[in-house]
């Protein structure tokens, strides 16, 4: 087994203190009217902007705030754990998941109840079991933002209602849903229409259904979150993956978000394209203690398709990583290193290298017996004699 791998979870890596990527999108006059009033269009892999419309400024963000409670409640791990939520946590206005004093619930309960009917006692409740306290969540949250280099983003609730200087911009808020959609659970929870949990006193089985329309109307679309109070109006993160190429949307104060993303999407997906990475080839690792001194690498097509509309192979840079040396044994197949690749020198993921061969543990072998080993016979006998 390999005995090193290098973590990768520090998302300040990835996204920490960039500028938006504007890519020339050529005739103007192509791409949509939007009724929003910030507004952005953006590959999910490189973070490139295929359309922006205010996408810097920074606005209220309602509800899509749950996009950063629920992430950070899944990476907090433990999502099947029974706990009995907080009785005050609760007590908040507006949409529910339907939670109630003394219920037993758990943190995956509490995500799918954040993420399908935007359940602000489901982010209370979490922000407290995740961080102690709200306050203590929202310092959380905030850092998290920083890490991401969310510069226009600022959470003041875990839940999205008003709160004073609570906000984000469009640009920010697809960093984050980009950011998101890397975690399995995250990603498979949003893009439900509807989920069956349990909670309750005791926890009975309870279906919770999504507010988010737009997955069953705009092919391909697979996630994010709504929102809405007076002071943002209707917002909407969403997501979409058609033929292989992913795009994420984000409108901020727009009356008729539906048909926005539906023709933003049709729009992108005219601009960008799907190109097949090719890496240099990848460098051996230094084995020790194996029957070989080296290990080659390979890594699986499938990891290396991106959507972009740079269109040019050259934007993207690739880079191992690893510790100096590994340890056998290590399985063919095995997971071994990494390859970092980058977009215009900002790194946008991470995929996992390979073992290409197995290396067995060196054997060593067992010295012999003959006149040598008769003599350190001889020689220890005299000793015991002599002492």
């Amino acid at each position: 087994m390999v005995k090193r791998i290098v973590s990768v979870t520090a998302a300040a890596v990835i996204l920490a203190g960039v500028e938006p990527l504007y890519v020339l999108r050529g005739d103007c006059a192509e791409a949509p009217v939007v009724s929003a009033k910030a507004a952005v269009l953006i590959s999910a892999d490189t973070g490139e902007i295929i359309f922006e419309q205010n996408s810097s400024e920074k606005l209220p963000m309602a509800s899509t705030t749950k996009i950063m409670t629920t992430l950070l409640c899944i990476e907090s791990g433990g999502l099947d754990e029974k706990f009995v939520v907080d009785s005050e946590a609760i007590k908040v206005e507006g949409s529910s998941m339907g939670l109630r004093e003394g219920d037993t619930v758990t943190k995956y309960a509490l995500c799918c109840g954040m993420l399908l009917p935007s359940g602000n006692d489901a982010a209370n409740a979490a922000a407290v079991k995740v961080g102690g306290s709200t306050e203590g969540f929202v310092r959380l949250m905030n850092e998290r933002a920083e890490e991401l280099g969310l510069s226009h983003t600022y959470f003041v609730t875990p839940s999205g209602l008003d709160g004073e200087g609570h906000g984000s911009s469009a640009y920010d808020m697809a960093l984050l849903a980009m950011e998101a959609l890397k975690n399995e659970t995250f990603r498979s929870i949003c893009s439900q229409e509807t989920v069956k949990v349990e909670f309750g006193a005791p926890p009975y089985p309870r279906w919770l259904k999504n507010t988010n329309k737009l997955l069953g109307m705009c092919d391909g679309v697979y996630g994010v979150k709504t929102g809405f109070t007076d002071a943002a109006g209707r917002c909407l993160v969403s997501a979409c993956e058609r033929d292989g190429e992913r795009l994420i949307c984000v409108t901020l104060n727009d009356r008729n978000d539906w048909h926005d993303h539906s023709a933003l999407y049709d729009y992108g997906f005219e601009k960008a394209e799907k190109l097949r990475l090719t890496p240099p080839e990848l460098s051996s690792l230094d084995v020790v203690g194996g029957e070989a001194e080296k290990l080659h690498l390979r890594c699986d097509e499938k990891d290396l398709d991106v959507t972009s509309q740079s269109g040019s192979r050259d934007d993207f840079s690739y880079r191992v990583v690893s510790a100096p040396f590994i340890y056998a044994p290590v399985e063919k197949g095995e997971e071994a290193a990494q390859l970092s690749i980058s977009f215009r020198g900002r790194e946008i993921k991470r995929i996992p290298l390979y073992a290409e061969e197995s290396v067995a543990v060196k054997r060593v072998p067992e010295q012999k017996s003959g006149k040598s080993g008769k003599f350190r016979k001889l020689i220890s006998g005299l000793r015991k004699l002599v002492f």
